[in-house]
């Protein structure tokens, strides 16, 4: 089986963001609807043994609202086998640096991604003896081993995404394999993490088919969102997201996605974090889930 929790479902920032007055901010500060932390997934084939998907900043706070993901046994331990980084995003790495304990887990992403973090000497508080940093390569599938070296029961795919390097390194030569998508699967099911895409590509769009699940950026519902609100002057695509609406979106694009589908890195300025709001109606109706913090599946939990 596979088990998957989402730890975080917003977007850099995350909701509500420190310093934004949106009114989905405020209803979220005052409680009227849920809050969410930014976005990091968990997936294991046993649900005791997990790895984590990109380690955003609120990893310690997420960790403390997940019992799976805690000490369990001696006076240290984790239950966390794996980090799994799909880009060098600040959003993606920091929370490595609350795992820096003296904890052994394997540490995995592309080569680009890697020396992102070899040129900032704060990750070298994560030790390398301890903790390996191990490179992934695009369309070469891995057979994720525990801490103890025996099998996971997941195998590991990356994939090529259209999208931009991080923020702090846009003045530096672009490199292959700064965005990547990964497809986990127990060998009966599978799931495809996406938290960020800017162009949904024929070889993407088949990978989704195959899969069980998706789970999806939904940073932005239109493209010039941050631009009408004044927050940024950037576009989506600029930032290297494809909007959920349009003609060219994530909800027209992706009709026959699995069954199970579901929506996370939502930024703050997304309507669809309303409950109430025509643009959550519209994507639900299109058969997508918004996802929260601390939701739950398991694919295979009835075959």
């Amino acid at each position: 089986m596979l088990h998957i929790i989402v730890l975080g479902s917003g977007a850099g920032g995350g909701f509500p963001q420190w310093n934004s007055n949106a009114p989905a901010c405020r209803a979220a500060r005052a409680g009227k609807i849920p809050s969410r932390s930014q976005a990091s997934l968990a997936i294991s084939a046993d649900g005791r043994r997990w790895f984590v998907l990109n380690a955003s900043p609120d990893l310690r706070a997420q960790i403390l609202a997940t019992p799976e993901l805690q000490a369990q046994e001696g006076v240290r331990s984790t239950p966390i086998q794996g980090v799994v980084l799909t880009n060098g995003e600040i959003d993606s790495i920091t929370g490595l640096l609350t795992l820096r304990e003296r904890e052994p887990f394997r540490l995995y992403a592309t080569p680009a991604t890697l020396s992102q973090l070899d040129a900032n000497p704060i990750f070298e508080a994560v030790n390398r003896e301890i903790v390996p940093r191990l490179p992934i390569d695009e369309d070469v599938p891995i057979a994720l081993p525990n801490k103890d070296g025996t099998p996971s029961g997941l195998t590991l795919t990356a994939f090529d995404v259209p999208g931009k390097a991080p923020l702090y390194a846009e003045h530096l030569p672009s490199q292959k394999g700064e965005t990547i998508g990964l497809t986990l699967s127990d060998g009966r099911h599978s799931m495809v993490f996406l938290p960020a895409c800017a162009d949904l590509t024929p070889d993407i769009r088949a990978r989704i088919r195959q899969a069980d699940a998706l789970f999806m950026e939904g940073t932005l519902w239109r493209d010039d969102e941050m631009i009408r609100a004044g927050l940024s002057p950037k576009t989506g695509l600029r930032m290297g997201h494809i909007s959920m609406s349009g003609p060219d979106g994530i909800i027209a694009q992706l009709h026959d996605a699995p069954s199970h589908r579901v929506f996370i890195h939502i930024n703050n300025s997304n309507p669809v974090l309303l409950p109430d709001s025509p643009e959550r109606r519209m994507a639900e109706d299109a058969g997508w889930t918004i996802g929260e913090d601390g939701l739950h599946l398991t694919l295979g939990a009835h075959s």
